[in-house]
């Protein structure tokens, strides 16, 4: 019986663990986000590639070689895709992420610095360049 409990304890213990409860809120969200950029690519960045290409969808391009039928048009939409999503990513999610970081590391936060006369944005500004000069 003690054999049985202690693999319960283990068995709740990985459950609990806390990279894999951080995982299962990383999918979650991943799938969220994920419906928000196909939305985007989809209602925005596509009719953009329409307007500029004259049309949304290159699924009909092909050519033949024979009997073969190579239908280039879907890896033409499969790259289309991916590049929208990655720079819908990077642009919306990977830079602000970076700034507000890089802003939380220097002690500073954005919503802050608004209120600051030009002055203390500048006093702010020396001081961080000179404690970035100052060996460690």
């Amino acid at each position: 019986m003690a054999t049985h409990k202690s693999l319960y304890q283990e068995f709740k213990d990985f459950l609990l663990r806390g990279n894999l409860v951080d995982l299962a809120v990383a999918v979650v969200i991943g799938l969220a986000f994920q419906a928000v950029v196909t939305a985007l690519v989809h209602d925005i960045i596509t009719p953009i590639i329409a307007a500029i290409f004259g049309k949304p969808d290159f699924e009909a391009l092909h050519f033949r070689i024979h009997r073969s039928v190579f239908l280039y048009g879907d890896f033409i939409n499969a790259i289309i895709t991916f590049v929208s999503v990655a720079a819908a990513v990077f642009f919306f999610v990977v830079k602000p992420v970076n700034f507000l970081m890089t802003r939380r590391r220097r002690g500073t936060d954005p919503a802050d610095e608004a209120s600051l006369s030009d002055e203390a944005v500048l006093l702010t500004e020396i001081r961080d360049l000179l404690r970035d000069r100052r060996p460690a």
